[in-house]
């Protein structure tokens, strides 16, 4: 079995190298694939450099910035591998945990598995509006996709290459994962979540995510509850 890691990446200078160093430490056979979203702070000159150290890291360049969702279909449209694991550039979450995402792909039991930050997985104490936030939009999307995950939001995603065949994916920024989920949940996919660990960032530490994209999950949520 091969992996394909996707990770979209805009202006992560300070932590592009180091997820790169951690997801090459998996023991798996694996592509590994950035895409930056015409990033402005160093980080296209050091990945770069980094594609002439890593033989297995290929990198995309977009040349207007636009969003992770965007990024993710370029990464998506390259990808080689059976199975495919979304990571996010920053280092809130931990490549060490593939293992356990994998296991319900591997033994047959799922077609797509999330990374849960609220199953009890140790995580950094941070913003209580926020998990609000989550929470929120995870029961909003629970309720009209008769799902019952606990964190619709999470970035760790893993499923089979299969899964990308049945999708057309549109959203550009952070309403990726709501669409994501309807269109998996229409379709009946195996889903199955999995407790990770998860080390927020601050805003002063980079976080991007805002209240914006919350009001736009929503609208995601019930615009790909009934469009396709």
């Amino acid at each position: 079995m091969k992996l394909s890691i996707v990770i979209p990446v805009f202006n992560e200078v300070a932590t592009i190298e180091e997820i790169i160093q951690r997801v090459q430490s998996v023991p798996f056979d694996k592509e590994i694939i950035v895409v930056d979203d015409c990033s402005t702070d160093g980080t296209v000159q050091l990945l770069r450099k980094i594609i002439t150290i890593h033989k297995n890291v290929k990198v995309y360049y977009h040349d207007r910035n636009q969003g992770k969702g965007a990024a993710l279909r370029t990464g998506f449209a390259a990808v080689q591998g059976d199975v495919i694991i979304i990571q996010d550039a920053d280092l809130e979450y931990d490549p060490r945990e593939y293992p356990n995402l994998l296991e319900p792909i591997l033994d047959g039991r799922a077609d797509v598995v999330y990374g849960s930050r609220f199953l009890g997985g140790p995580h950094r104490v941070l913003f209580f509006w926020h998990s609000v936030g989550n929470k929120f939009l995870t029961f909003l999307s629970n309720a009209l996709s008769n799902l019952n995950l606990t964190d619709m939001e999470t970035c760790y995603k893993a499923f089979r290459k299969e899964v990308l065949k049945d999708l057309s994916l549109r959203s550009n920024r952070f309403g990726f994962e709501p669409e994501f989920t309807m269109k998996i949940a229409r379709r009946r996919f195996r889903i199955y979540e999995v407790p990770i660990s998860y080390s927020g960032r601050t805003y002063q530490e980079g976080k991007k995510i805002n209240w914006k994209d919350g009001v736009a999950a929503i609208y995601n949520i019930l615009r790909y509850r009934f469009v396709d």
